[in-house]
């Protein structure tokens, strides 16, 4: 039997080490050169003009969100099929989230869908590149521009995919900002962490000032500063900064990211040809005309067909050290979601209909072709097991 494979894994070389080792014996362990390094690294990579590295994805949106000063009490539109931090971050910020259903082949966000939840009070889409796919970012951007709303996208799995133009996801030519996050299941990781990019010069800056309390050095009001250990608090911001380790990381994996998600495409090509033959179960459906750099192998499977449940069959994979998850629950099925603002099941039928067959398997670089055939192997013969 193989070792414990996780639906989702790091993958930490000899370099990534070094990196860190550097940066820790080096004068700064955080506030030092290596974030601003990051950042201007993955701008380049995405061909945004600016970058902002942050503690992790969630902080990302929250602070993403709140650069926008939306007024309180405005609505912001998201896919239910994501994790809760892309509509969280609007109640942050005093919005109201409203959710629109999924594409029945793509997991994404359903445009129809969407136009079918604006109101006078929406201000705001945020569009999840679901499992490394891209929304199709222009149809929104046409959307968005017609009714003057902002878009944030919520690329916390698409670092590396593309959209349909084969332009780099992060670019923000279709939104105000993009969000990434670099946990260790993510394409690249700095441990936790993430990153805000944007084409705009003041949402740059007021990230930078959220991110770090709200604190600057250069006053608003006096002329020039009283001395070297001037600064002051000038709007509510929060403690959300990367450190200098964490950075040191990213950047080494940031060398990688092209091999990873190739290795990423492989295994995923490889999981198509064996399972699209099998009756009972779905394989992802990738646009033609994107580019996904695949964060989840996500399987339907018709349960009823092989007469099991989905925890019998989590259950008996997990015996034979096959790890595996559902994304997502739909958010506004958890109960707060269905207490504060009164969502139910069946709301969002699509969403509810993937989410009762969805199933992720082990996908990350480091998996070996043995274990790829090994997880194939087992998942093909759970109709007999």
């Amino acid at each position: 039997m193989t070792e414990f494979l996780s639906y989702g894994k790091q993958w930490i070389e000899e370099d990534d080490i070094q990196s860190v080792q550097a940066a820790l014996i080096s004068d700064f362990l955080t506030q030092g050169p290596k974030i601003a390094d990051f950042e201007q690294a993955i701008s380049k990579y995405t061909e945004s003009r600016y970058c902002v590295a942050v503690a992790n994805g969630t902080a990302a949106l929250h602070l993403a969100v709140a650069a926008l000063k939306i007024e309180p009490g405005m609505e912001g539109i998201t896919s239910t099929n994501s994790f809760t931090a892309s509509s969280n971050a609007m109640i942050y910020n005093g919005l109201r989230p409203l959710f629109a259903d999924i594409d029945a082949k793509t997991y994404l966000l359903d445009p129809a869908s969407l136009e079918t939840k604006i109101s006078p009070k929406t201000r705001l889409f945020l569009p999840v590149h679901f499992a490394g796919q891209p929304v199709d970012m222009k149809q929104l951007n046409d959307l968005a521009k017609r009714d003057n709303f902002f878009i944030i996208e919520d690329a916390a799995h698409a670092i590396g995919s593309r959209y349909h133009d084969r332009s780099p996801v992060g670019n923000c030519k279709y939104s105000d900002m993009t969000i990434f996050s670099f946990h260790p299941v993510k394409t690249i990781t700095t441990g936790e962490g993430g990153a805000i990019t944007t084409n705009d010069q003041k949402l740059y800056e007021r990230l930078l000032l959220l991110r770090n309390h709200g604190i600057t050095r250069e006053s608003r009001k006096l002329s020039s500063n009283p001395g070297p250990w001037f600064y002051e608090m000038q709007v509510l911001g929060y403690n959300y900064r990367l450190t200098d380790l964490q950075a040191a990381l990213g950047l080494s994996q940031l060398k990688k990211l092209e091999r990873f998600v190739q290795r990423r495409r492989e295994i995923v090509n490889r999981y198509n040809t064996a399972f699209s033959s099998a009756g009972w179960i779905t394989i992802p459906f990738e646009q033609k005309e994107v580019f996904s750099a695949f964060h989840l192998y996500v399987l339907k499977i018709n349960f009823n067909s092989i007469n099991k449940t989905r925890t019998q069959v989590m259950d008996l994979l997990k015996s034979k050290n096959i790890g595996t998850q559902v994304h997502y629950i739909p958010i506004h099925t958890h109960p707060y979601y269905r207490e504060k603002y009164h969502y139910q099941w069946g709301d969002f039928p699509v969403a509810e209909q993937y989410y009762e067959q969805a199933l992720s398997i082990p996908l990350y670089p480091k998996l070996t072709d043995d274990q790829i055939q090994y997880v194939i192997d087992t998942i093909l013969g759970l109709p007999d097991a």
